[in-house]
């Protein structure tokens, strides 16, 4: 039997009557035989993207290959290509047939839509790569965050003001294109927090799982030391956290602080909570 077998058009349905309905079905059997197998597929072909796909480009592509099938293969080589080359490659009739390319031209492949599927076959593959540099990360011994990206880490504390902070983590993670998470850290002094300041720390929480942001309430005595650990966990090198507008020199040592000095590999973004007070002006009457 063959070591290795090249199988073109993974999302490609097969003739009626054929072993399978669909080749990546012929593929999963080959693998199970022990045969290796290198093929091929377009991005607007995987099922999760189908309705982004459908709504890009007004088109419902009915050939999709499961997300967990492309999920388990060993190896993924982007294939990235311009979309004016690729426009150029089907007017030269290296794709389809004459009439063919001319319409795909006109319809699927509009520059437009081939930008758009550009971003989502990079954005797919940079995916997986998160994937694989998360599962390599969870190794012994990987306890430094990585800044291969921008991610950021959101500490909602229990002061006024966090809906105003968890507003402002969601811009940054928007301007950033980022993944973000918010936690609040519940020590053994905190269960003593009165009940209108715990249903504002839930309303916070979930604020930002609405706004986009995976959640977390973690329970430890020392704050600093769950998010550094939540943060080393999860890779993620940006923190942000709530600051008072003023502070007073006298004050003990703040969690910013302590953060800073158990992990200076971390950066920090702080944002003001309070608002500084109305200016009050009395007219008094000029008695001159």
């Amino acid at each position: 039997r063959p070591a290795l077998i090249l199988m073109d058009e993974l999302a490609h349905s097969n003739a009626p009557g054929s072993r399978h309905p669909k080749r990546w079905q012929d593929i999963e059997e080959l693998l199970e035989a022990g045969i290796d197998v290198f093929t091929t597929v377009n991005v607007q072909h995987l099922e999760s993207l189908n309705d982004v796909v459908s709504g890009v480009t007004g088109i419902q592509v009915r050939e999709t290959v499961p997300d967990p099938f492309f999920d388990a293969a060993d190896d993924v080589v982007l294939v990235d290509l311009p979309p004016d080359d690729l426009r150029q490659r089907l007017k030269e009739g290296k794709v389809y047939i004459a009439g063919q390319a001319e319409r795909a031209i006109e319809h699927f492949f509009r520059k437009g839509n081939l930008i758009a599927l550009r971003e989502l076959a990079l954005r797919r593959t940079a995916d997986r790569v998160d994937e694989q540099m998360r599962a390599w990360r969870g190794h012994p011994g990987e306890e430094k965050v990585w800044h291969t990206r921008d991610a950021i880490l959101l500490c909602i504390g229990h002061n006024t003001g966090s809906e105003k902070l968890v507003r402002a983590a969601a811009r940054l993670a928007s301007r950033l294109g980022s993944v973000w998470h918010a936690v609040y850290v519940e020590t053994p002094a905190l269960h003593r927090l009165p009940e209108k300041k715990r249903r504002a720390i839930l309303s916070a929480l979930r604020l930002a799982q609405e706004l986009g942001a995976e959640t977390a309430t973690l329970s430890d005595p020392a704050e600093e030391k769950a998010v550094v650990r939540y943060a080393r966990e999860h890779n993620l090198g940006k923190i942000i956290l709530g600051r008072p507008a003023s502070r007073r020199w006298w004050r003990r040592e703040t969690f910013a602080d302590r953060l800073a000095r158990i992990a200076p590999d971390l950066d920090q973004v702080l944002v003001a909570l309070d608002e500084p007070p109305a200016r009050t002006i009395n007219n008094a009457p000029d008695n001159r």
